[in-house]
Parts: structure tokens; sequence; C-alpha cells
């Protein structure tokens, strides 16, 4: 047997007792394959076909009726099962007894029952017009979407109940998958349920047939017995008299039932009252329902019941409805009024402001709530940039310590250059010069950086969610997130583009109040008087050192990174890109501006220490100084995407070069003030005592300090080094790090140290030279010594020997110091004391003959004594002095000559071995 074809089976009945007339819903299974294919129903062996309505293959309702048995099986049969079976029962109640005097409370059910006498139904809520499955068969929804049955059928709707119902949108929405045999069924229960609405008026007249007889033969009976009693000759009419009986009667028995039916009456008007209030319980109760749910936030709860009860109630012309609904209506704007004012409130989540204008969309609240909710959380912004910077400049008012942003190099704040090389060793030539910047340092930074970290955290925090409002109003998603209600998805789109640039003005407005609060805390000087007024305001006692620009400059960019990440138009965000730029390069100015104070404070560092070439440690603490300062300007002078090269606008080349050169010329001024420096000027107390060579002065005391010749020296050699190797070694770091003008910059410094080499050489040659100079002629002539009457020559007399021990003290000085300077020195020495031997030779206006040889053998062992540094002019001058005497005729004379030269240089090897110092290069000075 297919399973179309199984018996019916009763599995379940709900209630399972009552009394007659109860209705009760049966379930289970193979119930009929529709109203035709049930034949019978049996309760407790009653027969309630008649008040059976066959719902699906699984549920049937009806009425149980007065069976006799109290308690009984449930029958279905059905013409394609015939008999079934059942597992439950249900038992019947016997209906308590009242007497006519006992007072009682009826419950009417609510249900559609058909007045006879007026031929309409009465008792009918608005709901309950409306049929679960008005064709009879199995509803098998399609997949059609509902957007679609919209836009093919215009202006019609698939609801039954509708004026504008469409039979072919509710056959496509309902029975697109049912089969053709399943919809002739459907068509066939149309007609029944049509017939039988035909055949109710004939079926109240078939069924009242026998009371009408019944009731025509009482009236005869009546008429009858009537006419008989009126043959009697009895007093008065019989027909007054019957009726004075009945009035009797009734009058009787209105003075015995007067208060049964008055209680009567007064139960039916309460019975009623409660039957409206039952039935429109959803439309009584909903005030309060929407005062508690909006108490307790459920506003998805009062936007579904008031949409249900304004499609219900909301053109009602019942009085009662009416007074009702208006009370909704009520609530309903307080509602509103609540939402705008959350959706207004500020701080919000972005979440809570799509939330809170959906609501305010789906209750059709008037105006743009979305557009609102954009300028409040516009003017927020505004507000919350404006309280920052309010706060900090009251703050900065009210502290009791000034502070000072710009930093001395010794407040614990940040180790500058100087501080590292006063805390380290000796700094070795040629080893690498790398930033040593320590990240362990943590302290409290100026107001102005705290205030421009707090202030781009405000905008980076607040920005994005008020830009992705924005989003959500160009493309609708504020209205739906599944593409539902298209005509306001429609309308926000058209008001997005009828605002898009008052939206656009809004955050450029936001952009320039960030990039002038940022201007007015740092670089007070690019805004006008009247933009300071509104966005300055701060004691600025100092400027910010670079390394505060710096961190500042790093703020700025995160920033700019993450407003560029939303996808804003690159034109709103140019005002970020000018600032950088002018922070980058403010950045550059005050950090050269600051090392050029530092490198003025390594004199006062000075320690004279010098290694075997005579330099100290000045030159490596100026190129570390100088290498620190470019490696601390290296973020502000990287070029990010986005970014113009900082040298780009030639004024601010001109600027950075200037400066550049300033910080040379203060460190060559620097030397120059302490090659002066007297005895007294000297700071001892840090002093080394590796002032001279190891070879030479290995146990100087601990409190030497250099005289002012001995620093003329040092600082000689530190220039012949900064020439050499300083100047070119930060040339190339320069030209590393970026910097224009490279080449301007050497020449100029290498023009500057020349010029203070020169002069601190000539000041050095004039103390040294002097005096030697000045001894020769004074000991020449010394005892009245004259030329042309002498005693024939023994030896090199005194006065030449001690000017060589004065030359050669220098050359000791010299060679103490700095190897390399000792051929420029002495040649300079040299050449000084030939001129002045050739002037006294050419004074002299006869010499004997002992004179003649006396003065060519002093002039003959001074020149063979210095040899190693004469000079083309000093050369010359000798030739000139050994010209001006008499020639050597005389064999003997000569001999006598070479002999004493010979005793000379042996009693005067030692002290001449210091001249013969190897493959010494001549300086033409």
């Amino acid at each position: 047997m297919s399973r179309g074809r199984l018996p019916p089976l009763v599995t379940g009945i709900s209630p399972n007792e009552g009394v007659g007339w109860t209705k009760v819903t049966i379930r289970g299974e193979n119930l009929g394959t529709g109203p035709a294919d049930l034949i019978g129903l049996s309760i407790c062996g009653h027969n309630c076909l008649l008040t059976a309505e066959w719902m699906s293959a699984s549920k049937i309702v009806c009425r149980v009726g007065p069976a006799k048995n109290d308690k009984g099986e449930i029958i279905v049969t059905t013409k394609s099962g015939g008999d079934g079976t059942s597992t439950v029962s249900f038992k019947l109640l016997k209906p308590e007894k009242i007497g006519i005097l006992d007072q009682s409370a009826v419950w009417v059910d609510e249900m559609n029952y058909y007045d006879m006498r007026t031929d309409r139904n009465k008792g009918i809520s608005p709901l309950s017009l409306r049929p679960t499955n008005p064709l009879g068969i199995d509803i098998d929804k399609g997949k059609v979407p509902q957007k679609d049955l919209e836009g093919l059928f215009k202006s019609m709707s698939g609801d039954f109940t509708s004026e504008n119902f469409s039979a072919t949108w509710y056959l496509i929405e309902n029975h697109s998958a049912t089969s053709f045999d399943q919809l002739k069924t459907a068509a066939n229960n149309l007609r029944k349920q049509a017939n039988k609405k035909n055949e109710g008026s004939l079926a109240y007249v078939k069924g009242g047939l026998s009371t009408f007889f019944e009731a025509q033969d009482a009236l005869s009976a009546i008429h009858q017995r009537l006419e008989v009693d009126g043959t009697e000759k009895v007093e008065g009419s019989m027909t007054q008299k019957l009726e004075n009986v009945l009035n009797r009667a009734s009058v009787t028995a209105d003075t015995l039932f007067q208060e049964v039916l008055g209680r009567k009456d007064k139960a039916d008007s309460t019975r009623n009252a409660l039957n409206v209030l039952q039935r429109f319980k959803f439309l009584f109760n909903l005030p309060l329902n929407i005062e508690r749910n909006i108490q307790k936030g459920d506003y998805d709860v009062v936007i579904n019941d008031y949409e249900k009860a304004k499609s219900l109630f909301g053109n009602t012309e019942v009085q009662v409805f009416k007074k009702v609904y208006a009370e909704v209506e009520t609530r309903i704007d307080a509602l509103r009024s609540l939402l705008l004012d959350k959706l207004l409130e500020t701080p919000s989540t972005l979440h809570d402001q799509k939330r809170y204008i959906r609501y305010l969309s789906e209750l059709q609240a008037p105006g743009d709530p979305a557009w609102q909710c954009i300028g409040a959380q516009h003017k927020w912004i505004l507000q919350l940039m404006q309280n920052c910077k309010e706060n900090y400049v009251k703050g900065q008012k009210g502290s009791g310590m000034p502070h000072s942003p710009m930093l001395d190099l010794d407040s614990d704040i940040r180790p500058s250059p100087i501080s590292l090389l006063s805390q380290s060793a000796s700094l070795k030539r040629g080893s690498s010069f790398q930033s040593s910047r320590d990240d362990t340092w943590r302290f409290k930074g100026p107001q102005q950086v705290t205030f421009v970290e707090n202030l781009t955290e405000v905008v980076i925090s607040q920005l994005p969610n008020f830009w992705k409002l924005w989003i959500s109003y160009v493309n609708g998603s504020l209205f739906s997130e599944t593409g539902e209600k298209s005509g306001q998805v429609e309308k926000s789109k058209k008001n997005a583009r009828q605002r898009q640039n008052d939206f656009r003005k809004m955050i450029q407005e936001v952009m320039l109040s960030l990039m002038k609060l940022i201007r007015g805390a740092l670089l007070p000087f690019s805004l006008s008087e009247m933009e300071l007024k509104q966005y300055g305001g701060w004691e600025m006692k100092s400027e910010l050192s670079g390394q505060w620009l710096t961190q500042v400059i790093h703020t700025v960019r995160v920033s700019y990174e993450a407003l560029a990440a939303l996808e804003i138009p690159n034109d709103l965000l140019q005002v970020m890109q000018d600032l950088i730029l002018d922070l980058r390069v403010r950045c550059l100015m005050m950090t050269l501006q600051q090392t050029s104070e530092d490198v003025k404070r390594l004199a006062e560092k000075a320690d004279w220490v010098v290694d075997n070439e005579g330099i100290t440690t000045l030159p490596s603490q100026f190129e570390h100084c100088i290498v620190q300062t470019l490696e601390s300007l290296q973020e502000p002078m990287e070029c990010k995407p986005g970014e113009v090269n900082i040298f780009q606008q030639e004024r601010t080349q001109d600027q950075v070069c200037e400066l550049c050169v300033g910080i040379m010329k203060v460190f060559i001024n620097c030397l120059e003030q302490l090659s002066t420096k007297t005895d007294g000027d000297v700071d001892t107390s840090h002093l080394s005592s590796d002032i001279a060579s190891p070879d030479l002065f290995s146990n100087i005391h601990e409190d030497f300090c250099p005289t002012p010749e001995q620093r003329l020296l040092i600082i000689l050699s530190n220039c012949q080094y900064l020439e050499k190797h300083t100047f070119i070694n930060l040339a190339e770091h320069f030209e590393k790090h970026g910097f224009h003008g490279t080449e301007k910059i050497t020449r100029v410094n290498v023009e500057s140290v020349r010029d203070l080499d020169q002069r601190l050489f000539e000041t050095y040659i004039e103390l040294k030279a002097d005096p030697i100079v000045g001894s020769l002629e004074p000991g020449i002539y010394a005892g009245y010594f004259d030329w042309k009457d002498c005693l024939p020559p023994t030896g090199v007399r005194n006065y030449l020997k001690e000017a060589l021990v004065n030359i050669i003290s220098v050359h000791a000085e010299v060679f103490t110091v700095s190897k390399e300077l000792v051929p420029r020195v002495l040649s300079r020495i040299v050449e000084a004391v030939a001129e002045e031997m050739s002037r006294l030779m050419q004074c002299v206006s006869s010499f004997s003959k002992n004179g003649a040889l006396q003065a060519r053998l002093e002039l003959c062992a001074l020149q063979d004594a210095i040899a190693s540094y004469l000079t083309s002019e000093s050369s010359q001058n000798f030739k000139q002095s050994l010209e001006a005497l008499p020639q050597l005729h005389s064999g003997a004379d000569k001999k006598l000559l070479e002999e004493l030269l010979n005793k000379f240089k042996s009693s005067m090897h030692l002290q001449l071995n210091c001249f013969q110092a190897p493959s010494v290069c001549l300086i033409k000075t």
C-alpha cells in the first residue's frame, strides 16, 4: 500500500477532555488529502463531521457533540485510507446544572458564528477574517524574491485581505512549486466554500421546518380552544380575559426575575467589554508596553509593535480605538525625541549612532537624523580639539615651575653629544662615529609636545568614526544592512550627493583647525595675529630643541598615515604635508643652532692632552658632535611618501649652508680663544700629564699646564689636522645625509682655518725669532769687538753658540708637541737669523784679514749647523753675507778655516745632532 492509502491514525487531541461543543484540535497521520477526502469523524461515538475543518494531513479542528459515552476514541474516516484508529481518547464532562436564580459567569468563545436573523457574521475581529489557507492545500513557498514580486506587480499585493489583492502574486508566492492536480483540488475547494455560503439560508429553513410545523399546530389548537370557549356565556371577552392573565403573569414574572435579569444584563455588558478588551488587548496594552520597553531599551520591540498597530488601527473610525491610538502616537513622539537626543549625544560609538539613525528612520522622524548626527559629531571634534588646547594652556600658566623646552645640555633631559663625550675616554682619530642614543631615558616632556601627542590622538580616535559615518550615509547602509527599504536608501544617497560639498568643508575645517593648533604651539610665527588669538596663547619662554621637534614630526607623520588609510582625499590632507615640511625645516634649523651652542662649550672641556702628532681630542670631539647632529636629523630629513625634499627651497639651502659655516667658524673661534688664554684663564683641574712625547717627557708633574707658546703649537697642530682630515670627513658625512652646498661649506671652512693658522704661526714665530735675532748684534760686538782690528780667530764665538742653543730649544719645544711643525717653524726662524746676519755683514764698512776670517768662520759654522732647514730665501741671505766678506786667497787661511769648523762641529756634536732629522721637507711660509 502506498503512503497516500494508509489508514488514518490519531496520535493526539487537545484538549483531551471537556463538555459538549468544546473545540478540539486533532493531530495524527494520514488524516486525508483534503477537505473532500474527509468523509467521517466521530468522538466518543458522536458524529462530528458537520463541525470538522480539515487543516492538513496531520491536523483537523472540530467541536465535540453531546455524546452518550463519557470516554471514547477518535475515529477518522477518509476516502483514500478508510476507517482509522486512535492511540488517544477524549473524556466528555457533564455540564453543571444552574438554577434560574443562581448567579453564573459564562465566557463566550470567540468564534465566528452566524446570525440567522441578519444573515451576517458577528463578533469577528479584524485578524480573524484572514483564513490561514483559503485554498485548502499545502502551502509550498518558492524562492522568488519579494523585491522581484514587487517589481512585477506594482501597486498590488499578495495579501488576500488587501483591496489590491493579486491572485497571481499569491499563487507565485505560496504555490509556485505545487502540482497541477493540487491546484485543481484547490479550485474545487473554493467552489465548495462558495456553495456552502449560498446554501446557508436554505439549510436554515430546512432545519427549522419541524419547529415551524409545531408552532403552527400549537397556534391552531389555541385558536380552536378559543372558539369553543367563545360559545360559553362568560362575562367579558375571552380574549380580553386572556390578555389580562398574560399581563398579570408578565408582571409577576418581571417581579420575580427583575434582579436576575438585571444581573444578566450587567453580565452581558461586562462580558461584551471583556470580549472587546480581550480581542483588542494588543492595542489597549500598547501604551504601557511602549513605556516599559523604552525603559528597558528594547527599541526594536517598540518599533515593531508600533508598525503593527499603525497597520491595524491607523485609519480606524472607532472612537475608543482612536483615543488609544492617539496615546500611542504621543508615546512614539516622545521616543523620537529621546532617540534624537541619544543620537546627538557625545561621545558615542559608531555602532550606537547607526542604530539610533535606523530607529529614527523606521519611526519616520522629521528631518534628516543622519545628517544631524554628522553635524553634531563635527562640532564635537572641533570642541574636543579646542578644549585640549585650552587645558594645556591653562596648565602651563598655572604651573609653579616655568618649563624650558630648550633644555640645558647638563640637565638630565637628554644626552647630548658633549655630555656623552665628557663621560667617555679620549677619542681616537679614525674611529667610527655612530649615534649612541639611549632609549632608556623617560621623563615628562614639554607641554607643547605632550599637547601635540594628545591633540593628534583626539583626532585619530574621532575622525575615523566620523568618516565611516559619512561613508555609511553615502552608500545607504545606515538604513538597511540587507538591502531592504530601498526607498530610504535611495533617499539617503540623494541627500549625500547634495551635501557632499558641505561634508568636504567639515573635513577641511577639522584639518585646518588641527594644523593651526599645532602651529600655534610650535610655529606661532607662521600664523597671523587673528589666528594667534584663537589658536595660540602659549607662553613661549624658549624654543623647542631639535630632539623634541623630531618627536613631534614623528607624531604628525603617524597621524597623517592613519588619516591617509581612511582614503581621505589628498587635497584635504595637503595642509598636514605643509605642516610636516615646516616642522622639518624648523627642526633642522634649531638642531644646527643648538649644535653651534654645543660647539661653543667645547673650549670649556679642552684638556690639552696630545698624541704623538700633537693633536688633542678637540677635532675628534668636534667631528663627533657634528656627526651625531647629522644622525639625529636623519628622521626629519628623510622624505616619506608624499613629502618633498627639505632642500627643495633655495632659501632653506642658503640658511642651512650659513648655519653649517657658522658652526665651523664657532669652533675655529674656540681654537683661537684657547690659543690666547693666559695661565690664569686656564682651568687646570682637568689637565693630564701626557702633554709631552713619551720619548722625551714621560715624567712631567701632574700639575703641569702648557705655556702660551705650547698652546700656540697645539692649536697650530689641530688646525693642520682640521684642514687635512676633519673637514674632509665632515664633507663626506654632509653629502651622505643629503646636505647641499658641501663644497662651499668646506671651502669657506678651509679658508678660515688657514687664516687662523697663519696668524697663530706668525705670532709664534714673532715670540721665538725676535729674541734670537735680537741677540745677534749685541753678541757680535760684545767686548768692543771690531772687525777691522781683531785677533786671529781661535773658534766660533759664544754669541753664535747661544743663538744655536736657542734655536735648538725652539726645536725641542716644537718637536715635543708635533714633529710635523718642526721644519715649518725652524725654517722661518733660520730665515730670520740669516736675514739678520746678512744685514749685519753688509753694514760693516771694512774687514781686516782676521776679521774676514772670523766672520767667514761664524757664517759657515751657522750655515752648516742649520743646513737641514735652509730655504731658498735663507740660502740667498747667507750667500749675500759671504759675498760681503773679502775672499780668502791664502791656503793657510783656508786650512785654518777648515780646522776651526771641524773643531766647532766636534765640540757641538751633541747639540747639532737635533738638526739632522731624516727626510726633512722644508716648507715655504
